[in-house]
């Protein structure tokens, strides 16, 4: 380490020069005061790298680095995972006749059951999540059409929401609760899993909802308007959204603090993914007081249960994503499912453990080891390259 130290009084050069007061022809000097500051003197340290420091530090980094690796690496694959696809697009799939044949005017929903086996129990809690492809919640225009004041409980946004929501704003002359894009669009598929016993007999897996959002979104973000318990006199006036089969305080009749505007399905839907392939909470499988697995090995039946939209929705046609345009947030389709194939999406159910680092995620894990990996290694080439010509530039400096 090298460190230079400079008096500014020591230096020879003029002090800053006066500005003359009065008297005619007088010239400022426009040079900068003659301090350690202002003509970049200051005490300045600057490592002199050596192989005595460097080597040591690539060797450093990659003792440190592989082994948090392995560590993040052997976590994530510890932690179990099975993905189902239910879209219905194949036609050896349970689930094709819903997905292509179902009326949409169908007074009755239509039901597929797609079967399953566990090669191994699933411990602790079980996340089951749903999962889509292809659709750009990360689009402009769709994260902004929400209003957040209607959201948060505001009786003058209930009755006029913001112009964002448009064209989800109004219904029949009617303010639409909630408003926008992203509530219009909401997820409405019902899963439901079910455990086959060696005798054939199904046994239901009870299925959580409650818990699967953020704290903050569900006690701050999202509120219901104030004034009355009744949420049908709270919402009077106002209209459902337009993909939706039943209004938003009929979303959990049965539990006043699941329902309307705090319903946790439809706060989990609202907060927005950042890719166009993504996954949500969708219900959690507690874990058995006893030594029992969650959801112990064997066979296993999934039930989707297709949900009814009570009419055809027109296209936008100015949205347009990587110079293409494309259908994001509203559907042409009259199908009774939730419907991903007019934008080509996939469906998934997804059950998985987590850990203390969360769900399955390889990525960091062998990041650490490929940093650590190639820092070891370059401090083996250098420690090489000096050991070998090193010794031979040192012996030209020395004179004969």
């Amino acid at each position: 380490m090298m460190a230079s130290n400079y008096n500014a009084k020591e230096e020879d050069g003029q002090q800053p020069a006066a500005i003359a007061h009065g008297g005619a022809g007088t010239v400022k000097n426009k040079k900068p005061d003659n301090t350690a500051f202002k003509q970049q003197r200051l005490p300045a340290w600057q490592p002199i790298l050596t192989a005595g420091t460097v080597l040591p530090a690539f060797f450093v980094i990659g003792l440190i680095f592989i082994p948090i690796g392995i560590g993040l690496f052997v976590t994530s694959n510890n932690i179990k995972e099975l993905e189902i696809d239910y879209t219905g697009v194949d036609m050896s799939s349970p689930c094709y006749n819903c997905s292509q044949s179902y009326s949409w005017n169908s007074t009755k929903p239509c039901t597929c059951s797609v079967p399953f086996s566990l090669d191994q129990p699933f411990e602790s809690n079980v996340f089951m999540y749903y999962g889509l492809s292809n659709f750009y919640q990360n689009h402009r225009r769709y994260v902004k059409s929400r209003d957040d004041s209607q959201l948060n409980g505001d009786k003058a946004s209930l009755k006029s929401p913001s112009k964002e929501c448009e064209p989800y704003r109004t219904s029949d002359e009617k303010p639409i609760a909630p408003c926008g894009a992203i509530a219009n669009s909401l997820f409405n598929d019902t899963l439901e899993l079910y455990y086959i016993d060696p005798n054939g007999s199904r046994t239901a897996i009870p299925l959580v909802k409650k818990g699967i959002a953020w704290w903050t979104d569900k006690h701050v973000k999202f509120r219901n308007p104030g004034g009355n318990d009744n949420l049908t006199v709270v919402f009077q006036g106002t209209s459902k959204p337009v993909n939706w089969r039943k209004s938003v305080y009929e979303l959990d009749p049965s539990d006043p603090d699941n329902n309307g505007f705090i319903n946790e399905d439809f706060i989990v839907w609202m907060r927005t993914a950042a890719l166009p392939t993504f996954r949500k909470l969708y219900r959690i499988i507690h874990k058995k007081p006893n030594m029992t697995p969650t959801l112990p090995l064997g066979q296993y039946i999934l039930e989707v249960t297709y949900s009814i939209l009570l009419r055809k929705i027109a296209v936008n046609h100015n949205m347009e994503v990587h110079g293409r345009h494309i259908d994001v947030f509203s559907f042409n389709h009259m199908n009774s499912d939730y419907p991903v194939r007019s934008f080509e999406g996939r469906k998934r159910m997804i059950l998985s453990t987590i850990s203390w680092m969360g769900g399955k995620n390889p990525f960091l894990g062998i990041a650490y080891i490929t940093v650590g990996s190639v820092c070891f290694f370059l401090g083996i080439v250098l420690l090489i390259i000096h050991h070998k010509y090193g010794n031979r530039n040192h012996s030209a400096d020395i004179p004969s």
